[in-house]
């Protein structure tokens, strides 16, 4: 069975840094494109980071300069390094691993709250 377990989460003050974690244990993490989504109450998860097997990464608009994804494949890993961190970034922070269309699987979640 799949699993990817988020860590790193909690309550912070407006322009600190936090970092996600996510662990999966997908038999060769490296052939799947790993996503951190989130979702605030009442809105639609996003996209917040991607990185492909390739190591190419994309950004939502509202993040780029902020985030950073990373992944270790050795460890099975994918991380997500926030900075400057703003209330708005509240969310539910989701990892995904994707390996094509028909091909996915999710996290749990971890809670992310900035406030002072």
């Amino acid at each position: 069975q799949v699993q990817l377990v988020e860590s790193g989460g909690g309550l912070v003050q407006p322009g600190d840094p936090l970092r996600l974690s996510c662990v999966a244990s997908l038999s060769v993490v490296s052939l799947y494109t790993m996503g951190w989504y989130r979702q605030a109450p009442g809105k639609q998860r996003e996209l917040v980071a991607a990185i492909t097997s390739g190591g190419s990464t994309n950004y939502d608009d509202s993040v780029k300069g902020r985030f950073t994804i990373s992944r270790d494949n050795a460890k099975k890993m994918v991380y997500l390094q926030m900075v400057n961190l703003k209330p708005e970034d509240t969310a539910v922070y989701s990892c995904n691993a994707r390996l094509n269309a028909n091909v996915g699987y999710w996290g749990q979640g971890t809670q992310v709250t900035i406030s002072s």
